[in-house]
């Protein structure tokens, strides 16, 4: 065996992830799957954060959403973190950047649920559900009037779909919009990505020009510095009167002052968002009460498979550290994801 390379037995994966949504956290089968396969190995799953820095002192892996600038010195041997997220602008502070610590995240395993979540809100609104399920609860046979609505209930086939972000979850959705009938644009960092799934694809230097020809907007970019508030005034000024925009990505991409303005001012025709500036999305918020407003709890990528498909990532990236091979999806330090 190379003496270089990791070896089960001296290696220690410390699994720590807790979130008052149930599902974010990770099920004993996890480590219960890592101990099977590598009976040799320590595995610490913690129910919380309470004996992080102690069990972080030794570990050579850690599993978890996030870890802080404090507790990473708190890691004397740590050589790997997995972010059981997608996004890990959390991780993205100097002491880890400037570190030799690899960074993996759960690229991808977020994506059929997410792909379905956003293929539901563009029939949604296309169709105007949340109008017909308002006028339900009213017991009102509104066809007349749903139809006489600006804009009117139309189809997805023809229409220009532009996902500002072209990655995993960006990627799928293509491949389900095009089944659509729908035109895929997209946006990407240096304007190159996949053109047998987007018909146009821009660089972030035009993102403007790209929302000009969009009936729909699809936001699937990574958190970054770059990325803060990309989607702000301008950019809401720059859709069509009748354009329909998404969030799935990150409250924090859109100026959210901004995106109030513009729907209640009907500026564009409407918004489906599944994220917010601000989680949970407080009471008093103005979004809540907005007609041309469809709001989802942040569930876009929940699923009853979370957890299987997170281990079967780790699992395979498990295989490639002990065996000395390149790990799935990791992290470039430089962009931030």
């Amino acid at each position: 065996m190379t003496p270089d390379l990791p070896v089960p037995s001296e290696t220690k994966v410390l699994i720590a992830v807790w979130h008052k949504f149930t599902l974010w956290q990770p099920p004993p089968e996890m480590s219960e799957r890592i101990r099977q396969r590598w009976p040799e190995m320590r595995v610490v799953h913690l129910p919380n954060y309470d004996r992080v820095p102690e069990e972080l002192a030794d570990a050579d892996i850690f599993i978890g959403p996030s870890l802080r600038a404090d507790q990473f010195a708190w890691a004397k041997k740590l050589r790997w973190i997995h972010a059981t997220a997608a996004g890990v602008n959390q991780l993205m502070y100097a002491e880890l950047r400037q570190s030799e610590v690899i960074i993996t995240n759960a690229s991808g395993v977020h994506s059929i649920p997410m792909v379905e979540h956003v293929m539901g809100v563009l029939v949604a609104m296309a169709r105007r559900f949340p109008d017909i399920l308002r006028q339900q609860r009213e017991h009102r046979w509104s066809q007349q009037e749903i139809w006489d609505r600006i804009p009117r209930p139309r189809e997805l086939h023809g229409r220009v779909l532009l996902l500002v972000g072209f990655g995993a979850v960006g990627q799928e959705v293509a491949k389900m919009a095009k089944a659509f009938g729908m035109t895929i644009h997209a946006v990407t960092r240096s304007g190159r990505g996949d053109a047998n799934l987007a018909e146009k694809i821009y660089p972030a230097s035009e993102l403007n020009a790209a929302l000009r020809e969009a009936d729909y907007i699809v936001l699937a970019a990574p958190e970054t510095a770059e990325t803060h508030h990309m989607i702000g005034a301008a950019q809401f000024q720059a859709m069509k009167p009748d354009a329909y925009f998404v969030n799935m990505a990150r409250g924090s991409l859109v100026d959210e002052a901004a995106m109030i303005e513009t729907l209640r001012e009907h500026r564009i025709a409407g918004a489906a968002l599944d994220v917010a500036s601000q989680e949970p999305l407080p009471p008093e918020s103005p979004l809540w009460d907005l007609e041309n407003v469809f709001i989802t709890p942040h569930l876009s990528a929940s699923t009853e498979n979370l957890w299987t498909r997170q281990t079967d990532l780790v699992m395979e990236n498990l295989e490639r550290w002990f065996a000395g091979r390149e790990l799935r999806n990791r992290v470039d330090p430089g962009r931030g994801y």
